[in-house]
């Protein structure tokens, strides 16, 4: 297969798994707001996207150059980043269709990794610097989430005790127009970057390996940063096209997980949405100013729980959250050995 339509099958596929993550993901961003009824879905949906893509203006690439070397470099190739989208896809439509809110960021990672390591022939191929933050944040990041989540609605039932219910419920539903807003951003500029990662790691592998192919348009460039080469641009196109993907992908909306995130795992009021989504925006902001890829759906999952608790330990729903937390755990292996057979496939077709 020519090397350059090889390269941009790879980026159609990059882009369509963005579009898929928005639409799976879309309950993170409206589920709070579709369910205390402070937007019809539609609604919902049009905010998020257009906030999804607000992010575009003010993102970095660190979480992007987190996960472009996810995989050390002698262990990517043209194939393993297809087989990995592949695989990433496959699960994200599996997990959409059970209305599961598994993570599209462990997917891709996971595929990623599992198509790397077969190719390689051992574990060593995956940059252990750089998964174990990711791994970490699995399990951290709904509890950063709860955690926030439950002081916020502490600081907010003690600021408002001695005002008028009916008031209180009008202005916490405007302000949770706002808290959506904010986390829509967090989850547009986090969750388009891991693709934006995926995008750059091919073309940087299509430079090395295919030199006299390169053109203007593939250029990704990297700084020397404290010893270590980081990623500091990508090309425009590709910056545009993952926060495109990525809000039209929402504006489709994912509702079979809307449903599971905005009913099943607590009842919402606004006074929740607000303390949920302002929890969960300020893990999404923090994570990606320190360049680490987590989970949006973990993130407010965890989130909802905290405000949950701040009713009753009754109030959540822990079957539902079991189940969820199985899902998360399962997301990587799975999503890894999807991508070391979608490879194994690509190298018994001839596809090198």
């Amino acid at each position: 297969m020519d090397p350059i339509f090889f390269l941009l099958i790879i980026i159609a596929l990059a882009f369509i798994f963005d579009f898929i993550n928005g639409f799976h993901d879309s309950a993170n961003s409206i589920a709070t707001v579709v369910s205390t009824r402070v937007l019809t879905p539609f609604q919902a949906v049009l905010w998020a996207a257009f906030f999804n893509f607000v992010a575009y203006w003010i993102s970095e690439f660190k979480v992007a150059d987190t996960v472009a070397k996810t995989v050390n470099a002698d262990a990517i190739t043209l194939p393993v980043i297809f087989a990995g989208l592949i695989a990433a896809i496959i699960w994200n439509l599996a997990t959409w269709w059970w209305g599961i809110p598994s993570s599209s960021s462990h997917t891709l990672l996971g595929g990623f990794a599992g198509a790397a390591v077969a190719h390689h022939g051992g574990f060593d191929a995956v940059n252990s610097a750089k998964v174990i933050k990711p791994f970490i944040f699995i399990f951290l990041a709904p509890i950063i989430g709860m955690v926030l989540a439950y002081l916020i609605s502490i600081a907010m039932l003690w600021i408002c005790r001695f005002g008028h219910p009916t008031k209180l419920d009008r202005w916490f539903k405007r302000l949770q127009l706002l808290t959506s807003a904010l986390f829509s951003i967090g989850h547009g500029g986090n969750d388009a970057q891991k693709v934006m990662g995926i995008i750059a790691a091919a073309l940087i592998v299509f430079v090395h390996q295919h030199p006299d192919h390169v053109a203007s348009w593939m250029m990704v460039v990297q700084e020397e940063q404290n010893g270590k080469m980081k990623i500091v641009d990508i090309p425009h196109w590709a910056v545009l096209g993952c926060y495109c993907a990525i809000a039209l992908g929402t504006m489709m909306g994912g509702w079979r997980i809307v449903k599971t995130m905005g009913t099943k795992i607590t009842k919402m009021t606004p006074f929740e949405g607000v303390a949920a989504e302002t929890a969960g925006a300020i893990t999404l902001f923090g994570t990606e100013k320190l360049g680490i890829p987590v989970s949006t759906t973990h993130t407010i999952t965890g989130s909802i729980i905290g405000v949950g608790l701040t009713k009753r330990i009754s109030a959540v729903k822990w079957g539902v959250t079991g189940t969820l937390l199985i899902a998360w755990i399962i997301t990587i292996p799975i999503s890894g050995l999807m991508g070391a057979i979608v490879l194994w496939i690509c190298k018994f077709a001839g596809l090198r």
